[in-house]
């Protein structure tokens, strides 16, 4: 397979539009393999290099008093330079192995917010 084409990652999405950097964890042109959850959320920074942080909005339904809570978390995902996601933007992570201390999740789609 070319560096050119983009490669399978078995999860429905759009394949990124830029060219490959060289980064080799980006799932797409790299060798990064994606496994388990799929998280969706606005992106809060993007001042790091390759890396944003990611707010995830959730729903919890409190059984005690018979209504949802609201709740979020902001995770730290690794950014490739294929998908360019930016500050605002609406994206989507997906598990992968640890890429460092804080950092679990890639971006796999971006939509503009």
């Amino acid at each position: 397979m070319s560096k050119e084409e983009p490669r399978d990652i078995g999860v429905d999405v759009d394949k990124p539009a830029n060219p490959w950097d060289g980064d080799p964890n980006d799932p797409f042109y790299g060798t990064l393999p994606v496994r388990g959850q799929i998280l969706r959320g606005t992106v809060l920074k993007a001042k790091a290099q390759r890396t944003i942080v990611v707010q995830i909005d959730k729903m919890k339904y409190d059984s005690k008093y018979e209504r949802y809570a609201r709740s979020s978390s902001k995770i730290n995902a690794h950014s490739p330079a294929s998908v360019g996601a930016a500050e605002g933007d609406l994206v989507t992570l997906m598990e992968c192995r640890p890429l460092s201390k804080t950092k679990s999740f890639v971006v796999i789609e971006r939509r503009d917010a």
